[in-house]
């Protein structure tokens, strides 16, 4: 598998213009990016369809990132599999590209569901209600 640093990634896309997918959830996406990465996660990735899609770069190499290089080596291991020998791995992720100091896009933080239901005000999970709701028997 072919990987490439950061800083050698930057420096291509100062030159010409890479194709930079990033397969992590939409969620990570939005909080912060690779300025010139799309997002398309791994978990519906499909190599065929993105190929005949790439609108004339289909012979350029397709550069794959993720948070830190884990997904990003599953998803070029896809494409691969799928016949697709021209992608490229980004070594260290997003992680790294923002620790160089590389340009971003920055978004919303975005709160894990798992966590979502740990934030609710107590009196939603204690069964505590507030005013009357109804009739009380006594």
């Amino acid at each position: 598998m072919q990987t490439i640093s950061v800083t050698q990634l930057c420096e291509l896309q100062r030159n010409s213009k890479i194709d930079l997918i990033d397969v992590r959830m939409p969620t990570e996406f939005r909080e912060v990016h690779a300025e010139c990465a799309r997002s398309l996660p791994l978990d519906s990735l499909d190599p065929k369809a993105i190929m005949a899609n790439r609108n004339g770069t289909a012979d350029q190499p397709l550069y794959v990132i993720c948070r830190s290089g884990n997904r990003s080596s599953q998803a070029c291991k896809k494409f691969i599999e799928a016949g697709f020998e021209n992608v490229v791995n980004v070594e260290g992720g997003t992680m790294a590209w923002e620790k160089a100091g590389l340009p971003v896009i920055r978004g919303k933080k975005s709160m894990p569901l798992m966590q979502q239901g740990r934030s609710q005000p107590d009196f939603l999970s204690s069964g505590n209600c507030v005013g009357n709701l109804g009739p009380s028997i006594r």
